[in-house]
């Protein structure tokens, strides 16, 4: 068994000329950094936002550092289906191929409350949303030549031993919101492994990838409540945390790289002056087909239920 890394930065990043991709949680953070830098390199991108006005603001300053950059910003609600399915509707209604789908937005610490589709909001947002564009946006990925789907792992799900639960995907009987965080990024890593297993058997050209990138500064992680949990995360920056610039260059490798691998955990390990993106075997839970295909099922029938009375 192997592990393996890479020497990649931004100069690193192949002509992109020709491409399209779309970024979720493209109006901050990683997203946007991602945003900027692929139009940067000459890809068409779409920002797949929540908050328009925030979306704009983003391509507005990247245009105005590269007018040509091509860029366009789509509203999206990862925790209402409804919203995901009409964003969805939207890209294939242009009938343009894609060529990478970033499943970058997500939400951690937050408090108790079930969308309107019966899903407890952290696992809405970071996962069965992003499962179901996924999904719905398959098609344009097929029509592109060797399409890649990119979902955002966290190392957290090695400290999972226990399987999770997916029986009732509102969590009404187990919430804490960090619990629910560490489920979701659980569910992030089997999302992406079972994907891939599912796109092999198929005899698919779309790929599915996973990466990580360590702990960034970002506002999702900035966004803690409670003395402990503010002291907890003071440390953690101050040690291990790198700067969002260096922190998404993983999900730009696997994005673009043709040395990225499927089937392999990649991203940054701890230590921060460690500047080298490895490429690690998955592990534990992550291997686990069972507890993925439990989820996956799970996951479908709940969709299936809201867009059928919807």
């Amino acid at each position: 068994m192997r592990d393996n890394f890479f020497h990649w930065n931004l100069r690193s990043m192949p002509d992109q000329s020709g491409r399209r991709i779309i970024v979720t949680g493209a109006s901050s953070g990683l997203g946007a950094i991602m945003t900027r830098e692929l139009a940067k390199r000459g890809a068409e991108v779409v920002l797949a936002v929540r908050d328009i006005v925030k979306g704009q603001r983003v391509a507005d300053k990247i245009r105005a550092t590269r007018p040509d950059a091509r860029l366009q910003v789509g509203a999206i609600e990862l925790t209402d289906l409804d919203s995901v399915r009409a964003f969805a509707a939207r890209m294939t209604a242009l009938d343009k191929p894609i060529d990478a789908l970033i499943l970058n937005a997500g939400v951690g610490n937050q408090p108790y409350v079930v969308t309107a589709d019966g899903i407890e909001s952290t696992f809405a947002a970071n996962v069965v949303g992003h499962f179901e564009l996924t999904s719905k946006l398959l098609p344009l990925l097929e029509r592109a030549h060797a399409a890649r789907v990119v979902s955002v792992g966290s190392n957290l799900y090695r400290r999972v031993t226990a399987d999770v639960d997916f029986s009732d995907l509102s969590f009404e009987h187990d919430h804490s919101p960090h619990g629910a965080y560490v489920v979701s990024k659980v569910a992030t890593v089997l999302f992406a492994v079972e994907l891939e297993n599912r796109l092999r058997e198929s005899g698919s050209s779309v790929k599915s990838f996973i990466a990580h990138p360590g702990l960034s500064k970002t506002p999702m992680h900035n966004a803690v409540n409670g003395i402990v949990a503010k002291s907890v995360m003071a440390v953690a920056h101050a040690t291990v945390s790198r700067d969002p610039e260096e922190g998404v260059l993983p999900l730009l490798f696997v994005a673009t790289s043709t040395h990225a691998e499927t089937g392999r955990f990649i991203g940054w390990h701890l230590r921060r002056g460690d500047k080298r993106i490895w490429s690690d075997e998955i592990r534990g839970v992550g291997l686990n087909r069972d507890l993925a295909q439990q989820m996956w099922e799970a996951i479908e029938s709940a969709t299936a239920t809201r867009e059928s009375n919807g």
